[in-house]
Formats: C-alpha cells, structure tokens, sequence
C-alpha cells in the first residue's frame, strides 16, 4: 500500500501539471504542495536567523570577558583596575647619577625605574611591565643599558658594573645605541646623564627642570 500511496501521489503531481489550471483536484494538490514548500523554507529560514543571533550573542559576551579579564593579564598597562607606579609618583627633578645611584631605581628596591642609554638617564616607570624586575627588560633597570641594546644581548654579559665607555663598540653598533636613545627620548622622561668617574653633577635650575626632560642638555 505504501508504494502504491506513492504512485497515486506523483501521478496527482503529474497530473496538476497538465491541468492545474481548471480547479481539479491536481491543481488542489500542487498549491497545497507550494504552500508546505514555502512554509518549511521559513521555517528553516527563521532556524538559521535564530542560529546566527546566538553565535552573536555568544560572541559578544566572550569579547566583553576578554575585555575584561584579558586586559587584566596582557596588560592594558601595568596593573590594569589599579593605578601605575608611574601614576602615583611625581615627576622626578632632572639631576645627574653616579652608577651607583642608579642601581637604586631599579624597581625593586624603590617603584621608580631609570635606566641609561649612550649617558643619557630615563625614567621608564610607565613601562614598569617591560622594565620592571618580572618584565623581559627587567635586566636593564637601573643599569646603564647601552651594550645591551647595541649588541642585542640580554644576558648579564651585556652589562659592566663600572662606568662603560663603549669604546669597543663598532660603527654600526653606536649607531645601534643612538637609535635607542632617540627612541628613549621620544617615549619617556629624559632626567639627566649618567655620570662618569669623577665626574662633577650638574645643577639644574627650576627653569631647566619645568623644561621638556627629552632634551638633552
């Protein structure tokens, strides 16, 4: 009965294409037929329509997570939900700084961090998350970092414990070294030189200090 049921059917079908145009019963059939094929296309219309505004809602709320925690953990800024060590400190007074004296700004032993490119000291507080002690620069903080950068080398090797004069250095290293210090100067605070032995502080006066800390002296 079944395939007979099926053969009555496509022969109503066949027929509705031959006369559906009197009101037989064919024609019955074949708007009956256009009108579940319409109806089923909106349904499966409408499924996708409801798919596709759940993908986007599912899709917001992960952007807005990340937003949320993904800026805590990547850094939109150091201690992002906290203020910066460079926003809860002064600005610092432009002086000059033996190499022990600087040793102390390293992050660690203070929050301010400076660090010295070819004898020009900076203060790069505001990139604690990259100079600071767990930052991947963290080694250059408070030591004068112009080999390192030169060389490329983030080893302790890079760095002198006394005053480094960088004579040994090639042509195209010291221009390496006076790359970064344009850079340097452009980013952050210029506060004054890296002194060598012997060497006498400068005094600056408060018109010198209230003066743009990038440039040089």
């Amino acid at each position: 009965m079944a395939a007979g049921d099926g053969d009555v059917k496509l022969g109503t079908l066949g027929s509705s294409g031959e006369h559906g145009g009197d009101g037989s019963p064919g024609g019955a059939g074949a708007t009956a037929a256009g009108s579940s094929w319409a109806a089923t296309l909106l349904a499966t219309g409408g499924e996708m329509l409801l798919n596709v505004a759940l993908v986007v809602l599912v899709l917001l709320g992960a952007y807005r997570l990340w937003v949320r925690w993904g800026r805590r953990g990547l850094g939109a800024g150091p201690g992002a939900g906290e203020e910066s060590p460079a926003a809860t400190l002064p600005r610092m007074k432009k002086r000059d700084f033996s190499l022990e004296q600087l040793r102390q700004y390293d992050g660690a032993r203070t929050p301010r961090i400076l660090l010295a490119v070819n004898g020009k000291v900076f203060d790069v507080t505001k990139g604690s998350k990259f100079y600071g002690p767990a930052g991947p620069y963290g080694i250059f903080a408070g030591r004068d970092a112009s080999r390192g950068l030169a060389t490329f080398c983030l080893d302790k090797d890079a760095l002198r414990d006394e005053y480094d004069d960088l004579s040994d250095l090639n042509a195209v290293q010291m221009e390496s070294v006076r790359e970064w210090e344009m850079q340097f100067k452009e980013k952050y605070d210029y506060v004054g030189r890296l002194l060598k032995p012997g060497e006498e502080p400068s005094e600056y006066t408060d018109e010198e200090d209230t003066k743009d800390h990038s440039k040089q002296d």
